[in-house]
This record gives C-alpha cells, structure tokens and sequence, in this order.
C-alpha cells in the first residue's frame, strides 16, 4: 500500500507571476495528469503575496476548469475570516465543484497582516479555535485540516479530531514527536487522514537529477537569507544550509524507480496516506521545468503507485 492522493504545491508567492490563463492551464494539465490536487497558500496585505491573494476566489476559477482535480487551502489565515461566512462560501465552493475543495486553516502569524488590519496576536489562537469549530459545524462536508507547528496547535487538532497538514519546512520530525507525545500511546486515524510535502527532483538520470540540484542550493540560501532579513537577522547570522539533511528531510529524488522506492518507504515509515508534492522548489523553478518533472512523474511513478498490491505480496 502507498499513497492514496498524491497532490501539488509550491504555487504561491513569485511562482504565481506572469499570465493568468498559462497558470491556469498548468493545473489543467495536472488534471489530465492524473494529481489528485492542488493546494494554494493564502498571502494577505503583503508586498510579494502575488496576484492571488484570494486562494478561494483561484479554486472557483481552477474548479470550473477541470473535472477531477481538488482544489486545498494551506491555509487561510482564520483570524482573517469571519467564520459562518467562510463556512458558507467553503460550502458553496463545495457544491459548484461536486464536493472538490479541501479547507486547511491555520492560526496566521504575520505582523505586517494583522498589524494593518488592527488585529491583537495575542488574540488570535482563540479566534482560530473558534473558527475551526465553526467550520465543523456549519460546513460538515467541507474535508477540514490544521496547518500548524506549535504543541498548542497540534493539541487542539488531536481534541477536535482534525487531520494535519504538515509542513516541508521546518520538516515534519517535529511535529510527529508533538503528535506521538499528545497522543501517548492512545490508537487514533487522524496521522492517516493529515498529508505530508516534499520536494521532487526527478529526471531520467542521475546526471540530470544531479544538476538540478546544484542549482537549487545556492537559490534555496538566498531565498533563506532574504526571508532572515525580513526577521531583522543579519546575514551572517543565517545558518548555512545542510544539503545532505535537506535531501534526507525534504526531498524525494532520482529517477522514477528511486523517487517511487523512496515515496514507499516514506508511507511506510509514517503512515500518512496523502503527499503534497512541489515540484517547482516553490518557485525557484519556472512553470516549464515543473511541467516536465510533473510529466515523467505521472508517466513513471504514479502508475506504481497506484497499483493494487495483491495480499500475498504484503508485509
């Protein structure tokens, strides 16, 4: 057994830039692909939030262009929303795509957000508690998830039953031990239900595969660095990153049979049955490289994945 959905993400920020209808028509393609969906993060009164600040007003448009594909939130901000309105329209969105949106929420921490729209911090893990019951109630049928790192986050989740989206980075481990310490022992389905993200590197040798990856080191430590400045942590300040951990933590890669021998194992060893997938290292790839590894992968490895295993085969 492996994966049960296999969806992508990374699409947020300056992965969003350049013409609508070419974004748009990428996530056909996923479509026709055969990725179960996408999930698109929600970035408020920010100078860089892109041109899609609205992650629910892009699932109408993507929902009315494709067939099977689900359209997933990772996550609206909650203190952003009034609850039994976002509860109606996450409904509406259901009914318009036959059931095709997923809702992940998450608590929101940016100052700059909530110091324009004069929200307290201090107030804004009650109104996320509360927001999060709503939904529940007022939007049944909506799949709802938590975004969140925190003991507190996580703890409240386990209580109300609500699976997880756990994050790339910082990567999982974390989050997993907060769960395992929460739960303490007790048997529950909710890591089952959560998803997990990686980053995928895949080509048709190790050359290729090899390559890509060197140029992504030095854009993934400037892109650290520039998101450290934005801290007020100077640059000498920021930690080298570790390519050999991130590749342990963070990626799936290698050629198809690699990727799939490594996505197994990684079901195996946690359990999680659904995987956002970021094929574009949230933007430090251009739409046409993504494509390209998306394409090998739903031609290579999404059929393995997807293949019964007879029971004599279990273990």
């Amino acid at each position: 057994m492996s994966f049960q959905r296999i969806n992508l993400a990374g699409w947020s920020r300056e992965a969003t830039q350049g013409d609508t209808r070419a974004f748009l028509s990428h996530f056909e393609a996923a479509d026709r692909l055969g990725f179960d969906g996408v999930w698109f993060h929600e970035f408020r009164l920010l100078g860089d939030s892109g041109p899609y600040p609205s992650p629910l007003l892009l699932a109408a448009a993507l929902l009315a262009r494709t067939d099977r594909l689900r359209v997933g939130t990772s996550a609206l901000v909650m203190p952003l929303h009034q609850p039994l309105l976002l509860a109606e329209e996450l409904t509406q969105l259901a009914h318009q795509s036959g059931g095709r949106i997923d809702a992940g929420v998450g608590r929101g921490t940016d100052p700059q957000t909530l110091k324009t729209l004069g929200l307290c911090a201090s107030e804004t893990r009650e109104m996320f508690e509360r927001g999060c019951t709503a939904l529940q109630e007022h939007a049944p049928h909506v799949p709802l998830y938590v975004a969140g790192s925190t003991a507190e986050t996580l703890g409240f989740a386990i209580a109300r039953d609500i699976p997880l989206l756990l994050s790339l980075e910082p990567p999982e481990h974390a989050q997993l031990a907060h769960v395992d310490a929460l739960l303490n022992g007790r048997q529950s389905t909710l890591l089952a239900r959560s998803s997990l993200a990686r980053h995928v590197c895949i080509g048709t040798s190790q050359a290729a595969v090899r390559a890509q990856l060197d140029s992504l080191w030095p854009r993934f430590q400037q892109r650290r660095a520039f998101f450290a400045a934005r801290r007020g942590v100077p640059p000498e300040q920021v930690p080298r990153l570790d390519p050999a951990q991130m590749l342990r933590e963070q990626f799936v890669y290698g050629d198809p049979a690699q990727c799939h021998a490594q996505l197994t194992a990684l079901h195996a060893r946690c359990g999680i049955n659904s995987l956002r997938c970021v094929f574009n290292a949230n933007g430090l790839l251009d739409n046409r490289q993504a494509l390209a590894g998306m394409t090998l992968f739903a031609q290579e490895v999404l059929p393995a994945l997807r293949k019964p295993v007879s029971p004599g085969l279990q273990t």
